[in-house]
Order: structure tokens, then C-alpha cells, then sequence
């Protein structure tokens, strides 16, 4: 579980991001959520933003990711929204 200021500082970090996936039409995928996974592991802090298309809300697919990846949702902002999930490497220092 982050506290606050572990969240806070993530979605400093965050911010100068690009999202890294897109949530469209299909939702989410059993190969997303592998993919999405694989690049928690690879970065710890994942930005992935939802298309127009897409029938789920932000806050409905970050909690869904969460729960299938085992991350932790930082932030929901409009159609995209933050996770982040320790790594092995520990590549961020929280």
C-alpha cells in the first residue's frame, strides 16, 4: 500500500509521461493485462490512456487492471489513469 506521499511523488513522475497503452473498443484483453504486466515489471509505473471507444470508465479499467496486474492505481485524470507495481529491480526507490 503507497501513502500519500509516495503517491504523490509517482504522479510527479508521472506527469512527464506519455501514455504507454490504449483501452479501446475490445476493453481489456487477457493479452493486455500480460502486456501490461511485462511492463510493470520492465518500468514500475505504467501511464495508459482510454479512447472515446472504449465502454468502461477510467475509474472501472484502472481498478480492473489493478486487480488483474497486482499494482496499485496512483491517479485517475480524465480518460487516463496511473499504475504502478514494484519491481524485482526496484528501479524507482519506493
Amino acid at each position: 500500500m503507497l501513502t500519500g506521499k509516495q503517491k504523490s511523488e509517482l504522479r510527479g513522475i508521472a506527469q512527464t509521461k506519455k501514455a504507454l497503452f490504449q483501452i479501446g473498443k475490445d476493453a481489456i484483453s487477457e493479452n493486455m493485462v500480460k502486456t501490461i504486466g511485462d511492463s510493470l515489471e520492465a518500468h514500475e509505473l505504467v501511464k495508459i490512456n482510454l479512447l472515446k471507444t472504449c465502454a468502461l470508465s477510467a475509474n472501472e479499467a484502472a481498478i480492473e487492471l489493478s486487480a488483474a496486474t497486482h499494482s496499485e492505481v496512483v491517479q485517475v485524470i480524465g480518460r487516463t489513469f496511473t499504475l504502478y507495481r514494484r519491481s524485482k529491480k526496484n528501479k524507482l526507490g519506493m
